[in-house]
């Protein structure tokens, strides 16, 4: 047989990068994105802590986006979970919803409650 290569720890780890998208809901002034990115700063844990981003994990703001770049081993659903956790906190979660776009983008969008609303008209 042949001799298995075995790869080190830090090529394993891939730098992950998830934007969160809050333009439509922000640019209508229910959405507070600087709230929201320190809501992330404050919540999201590394090895299990609370307050230990370090050089692990990036957190920026431009516009209505966030960015956050991992240099860890980290989730995107994760993300989203803090997302829910913090509409919800703020009592928007019946009105906006977190949808994926593509692989590494999230976007907070109104339900579509006007198609509801006419079909309920014409029973």
């Amino acid at each position: 047989m042949a001799p298995v290569k075995s790869t080190s720890a830090a090529s394993a780890i891939k730098k992950t990068k998830v934007i969160v998208d809050c333009s439509a809901p922000a640019n209508d002034k229910i959405f507070d994105v600087a709230a929201f990115e320190k809501y992330l700063h404050d919540r999201i844990k590394v090895d299990g802590r609370t307050n230990n981003l370090g050089e692990a994990i990036k957190i920026t703001r431009s516009d209505n986006k966030i960015s956050i770049v991992a240099n860890i081993a980290f989730s995107k659903r994760y993300i989203k979970y803090l997302t829910k956790k913090f509409l919800k906190k703020n009592q928007i979660r019946d009105w906006l919803r977190v949808i994926s776009t593509d692989k590494q983008t999230f976007e907070l969008r109104y339900f579509n409650i006007a198609n509801d609303e006419e079909e309920a008209d014409e029973e």
